[in-house]
């Protein structure tokens, strides 16, 4: 196997050496093994179950193969323990370390790729999106945690080692998604190794927003569930109103926040997007 830049959570404070920070400025990422502990895991699916949960929110894409990824989003962290998680410095210290400066939570997402029916996504790069919605700079990063075991057989993600150090690549139609330049990809993928990203549950995933990644659609009988967190620089708010939040303080938790903040489903100050005819909007909840 391919090296994977992985290092270990040890249930401390997470200290970012200077080998993380290398791999990450040559490779565009690194992975942190158990990052979150079972209990973890067990606390943020059972709050999210249930009628009363974010799923109640989730959207699906179509991938243009019959099958879908569904989703739920929203921008601000609110008052729940998903919340609680995207402010523990193990991911949002973790964050700004990498970067280099100060972040604030730009927005978080849940991944839902069911067995057998969760869809692909092609390849493209964060920031060929946020590109879009006014940030100037590509300093921001996204933080992966896989709730489920993830592999090439349930549609684990799929990067290009170093392709962050190709600047942003234009997006366009791919199929029925948006993706990058594919005469562009595919050139890349002569000279870049392709890393398939195995990750067992409670594992994260730290990546450059113009690292590009793609993921497969599942044809497993296991599900690939993933929490995934957008940081990004202060200094690099959206100079104008977008889907996305800008600027907002962030208020570190420490590393026990979920177990401490338990099964909380209170989602008042979450900021849902929501997917309406074609369209995004923004849900005030």
């Amino acid at each position: 196997m391919a090296n994977l830049n992985a290092y270990v959570y040890n249930g401390e404070e997470l200290e970012v050496s200077a080998s993380m920070k290398e791999d990450f400025n040559r490779d565009g990422f690194i992975i942190v093994r158990n990052l979150l502990c079972q209990k973890e895991l067990a606390i943020l699916e059972e709050a999210l179950q249930g009628p009363d949960s974010l799923t109640a929110y989730a959207y699906g894409n179509d991938d243009g193969d019959g099958r879908k990824a569904t989703m739920c989003l929203w921008n601000h962290p609110g008052n729940d323990v998903t919340g609680a998680m995207a402010r523990t410095r193990k991911l949002a210290h973790t964050a700004q370390e990498l970067l280099g400066a100060e972040v604030y939570h730009y927005h978080s997402k849940l991944i839902m790729k069911e067995a057998r029916t969760g869809g692909k996504f092609v390849w493209h790069q964060d920031y060929g999106y946020w590109y879009n919605f006014a940030c100037l700079f590509p300093d921001m990063l996204t933080v992966f945690v896989a709730m489920d075991a993830c592999s090439p057989e349930n549609g684990c993600l799929q990067v290009l080692r170093g392709s962050h150090r190709a600047g942003r690549i234009d997006h366009g139609a791919v199929g029925n998604q948006v993706g990058a330049d594919v005469g562009r990809v595919a050139e890349l993928e002569k000279c870049l190794d392709k890393v398939y990203v195995q990750l067992e549950a409670g594992d994260a995933l730290f990546f450059h927003c113009n690292l590009l990644h793609t993921s497969s659609a599942n044809n497993s009988d296991q599900r690939r569930w993933a929490f995934l967190t957008a940081y990004n620089c202060n200094h690099n708010s959206p100079y104008a109103e977008s889907i996305h939040c800008q600027k907002t303080t962030l208020r570190q938790l420490a590393n026990d926040a979920v177990l401490t903040t338990g099964v909380n489903r209170n989602l008042s100050g979450k900021d849902v997007v929501m997917k309406q005819d074609g369209k995004y909007v923004t849900l005030a909840l």
